[in-house]
């Protein structure tokens, strides 16, 4: 008798446990909550191209990237590293939730540039949003004296970029990101390699770009970039970039150290005037550097 009251007992407790009780109980029809997914990229940068990600609300970043020249010379130039080289300072903000603005200096052309990144979508957990989706566009100016250039006007030293990425973080581990790209020059000019002049391309030239990430520890992981042209243009047709690298980051920080055939640092000039080929081993290293404070 001892021992039925005792199961019993043991029974009754049971069943609260799993149940609740009338002060606390347990809806198990309730919905799950749909939160943001965190960290489908460790940050608003990958190599060349941005990411999906914008920092909190109030949160300032410096950018460093460093690209040198490229190693088909070998020794002579030290694979490159003697070479002359290319490289952004640029100082990025958060005013607001889900927007991004920011501007930077390039040594190539004495490039300034300026842009705004807006989060669309956000992938979210439970059965919520199934990706993310950002819209990011960029202004550049060409700011070198008039003896340098053939500009007609002012207006012919502007460029643009638009960008459209979609991205989804597939595991804890891997995210993938594909995007459509619009290069834009108001004055679109080609040279040969000897400085001949050879004619005017169209203004506007269309790409796509894809981005991976696989991490393989808390703090590193493998990235990869592809990006390839699409428009026929008449006088020179941009070659495809490829990029492998690796990346490191802390709470604050961002490293990535990479292989490519991208040198330039303002995207439209990337991907419509990169002559850089892959079969010609036209590789070189860059790295990107960022810092994050939060306010």
């Amino acid at each position: 008798m001892l021992s039925l009251m005792a199961f019993l007992l043991l029974g009754s407790l049971l069943n609260a446990q799993v149940t609740g009780d009338t002060l606390n109980p347990v809806d198990v029809t309730a919905p799950l909550l749909k939160t943001p997914v965190k960290k489908t990229f460790e940050s608003s940068w990958l190599m060349n191209q941005q990411t999906v990600m914008v920092p909190f609300k109030n949160t300032l970043q410096m950018d460093f990237q460093h690209r040198f020249g490229t190693w088909e010379n070998g020794y002579k130039d030290f694979y490159g590293m003697f070479a002359p080289s290319n490289i952004r300072i640029g100082f990025d903000f958060v005013p607001a939730d889900k927007l991004m603005v920011g501007f930077g200096f390039t040594n190539q052309n004495n490039l300034w540039d300026g842009y705004a990144k807006y989060a669309l979508l956000q992938q979210k957990t439970n059965g919520g949003t199934a990706i993310s989706l950002t819209y990011y566009v960029n202004a550049a100016v060409d700011t070198r004296h008039e003896e340098n250039t053939d500009f007609q006007e002012s207006t012919d030293r502007w460029s643009f970029f638009h960008q459209l990425m979609v991205a989804r973080k597939l595991s804890d581990a891997f995210s993938l990101q594909v995007s459509g790209n619009l290069s834009w020059f108001n004055y679109h000019t080609v040279y040969d390699a000897e400085g001949n002049f050879l004619g005017r391309n169209q203004n506007g030239s269309f790409s796509v770009s894809g981005l991976a990430r696989y991490k393989f520890s808390n703090v590193s992981s493998l990235i990869v970039e592809y990006d390839q042209p699409i428009t026929d243009q008449e006088f020179f047709d941009p070659e495809p970039n490829l990029s492998i690298g690796f990346e490191i980051v802390t709470s604050s920080h961002a490293f990535q150290i990479f292989v490519g055939n991208y040198k330039s640092l303002v995207p439209q000039y990337n991907h419509a005037m990169n002559n850089n080929s892959l079969s010609d081993n036209q590789f070189l290293i860059g790295f990107n550097m960022t810092r994050l404070w939060n306010f």
